[in-house]
């Protein structure tokens, strides 16, 4: 049985190391005479606290020199890593193969998710720095985000890890996962080249996204390589979308010596390609091939099916995943890691949409029909 003496020198101990260890979210509450739960919802800036509790939690804080702890929040939370997913992309089919990659190795490593979207950079900034409060890590970022250096920058500023995942190219100073744009759309112009088309159409993507800027490129470099004109009437704005392919192919399809094949930088407008030249009574790929690019689910779901180049877009989320999980294992190193960057291999897939020039096509393009 402990003594009085022994009892009354284990209680000074603790009251020792108490009055040495930082304040915490405990002491705080019973500072301001509330629960820690209410000290948490002033500290995230929730609204569904009484003006004066808030006054009083702010002013223990400040008695206090509390420091909220993300690490300690996070550990709370579940002793899990945090990563979120931020997205503002358009395509629907390219963001399902994102969410999914994600999903899988997040579950397959016990890694808690958040999925946010940000529909413009400034909600970007507003979303990150709540994440970073309220103890996100890591940050995966697809197109176009993952093309904002300061959106970037200002996750690394504040001890965080950020991945890009399909940027156009790697900047060297975060973590990326990519392909080689340029390479993979000069593949797929030089296979559309080697059907024996001359007249080969491109529709841009998004003007925001670096990616764009690099597949425009690789069409036209393949297209000088093999000495071929390069028509700008045959090249056509679009922004990723399925709608935005639409109002491209009318154009193309529209021009009095009409192109006949048609490059579309993504699978959406690709598949809208293929939907007006229906609607004009071309037949794909007799009348006019139409190709793509990712290979999404939308690729093989329609007819005829799309040639179009696989980008691995789960593979690429689901190393996202894995880059993050390394880096945070890295700390308290994470300042002086080196910014892994991943390039993944590509694939030329051919499938129903695309044949050789029909000289009929060609030359005398069908009066359109209504």
């Amino acid at each position: 049985m402990n003594s009085k003496p022994e009892v009354a020198a284990t209680a000074r101990k603790r009251s020792a190391r108490r009055s040495n260890a930082a304040p915490t979210i405990t002491d705080v509450a019973r500072e301001a005479q509330c629960s820690p739960m209410t000290v948490s919802r002033v500290i995230n800036g929730e609204e569904n606290v009484r003006e004066d509790t808030k006054q009083k939690v702010l002013g223990a804080i400040a008695k206090l020199n509390y420091v909220p702890n993300r690490a300690a929040r996070s550990l709370a939370a579940g002793s899990q890593l945090r990563i979120a997913l931020l997205f503002d992309n358009p395509s629907a089919s390219y963001l399902s193969e994102f969410l999914m990659g994600a999903l899988e190795e997040a579950s397959r490593r016990d890694i808690y998710l958040v999925v946010q979207s940000c529909e413009t950079v400034n909600e970007a900034y507003g979303v990150i720095r709540k994440m970073l409060d309220g103890g996100i890590e890591g940050f995966i970022l697809p197109p176009p985000l993952c093309d904002d250096q300061s959106v970037l920058d200002l996750i690394r500023s504040n001890g965080g890890i950020a991945v890009a995942v399909g940027p156009g190219r790697a900047t060297g100073s975060h973590g990326a996962v990519l392909i080689d744009e340029f390479q993979a759309a000069y593949d797929m112009t030089r296979h559309i080249i080697g059907l024996g088309h001359e007249r080969i159409a491109f529709i841009i993507g998004n003007p925001d996204q670096v990616a764009s800027g690099r597949r425009l490129l690789g069409y036209r470099s393949a297209m000088k390589d093999a000495g071929l004109a390069i028509d700008e009437s045959l090249i056509a704005q679009g922004q990723f979308t399925y709608r935005s392919g639409m109002v491209a192919a009318e154009k193309l399809l529209g021009v009095p010596h009409r192109p006949t094949a048609i490059f579309a930088s993504n699978d959406d407008m690709a598949a809208a390609t293929v939907a007006m030249a229906h609607r004009r009574h071309l037949d794909v790929p007799n009348d006019i091939t139409v190709c793509g690019f990712d290979d999404t689910e939308l690729a093989s779901s329609i007819w005829p099916e799309l040639t179009t180049i696989r980008q691995p877009i789960r593979e690429m989320t689901a190393e996202a995943v894995a880059m993050i999980a390394r880096v945070y294992k890295q700390k308290p190193r994470i300042a002086r890691a080196k910014a892994e960057q991943l390039t993944l291999a590509y694939q030329l897939i051919r499938r129903n949409s695309d044949a050789g020039p029909s000289l009929a096509a060609s030359f005398n393009p069908p009066p359109e029909k209504t």
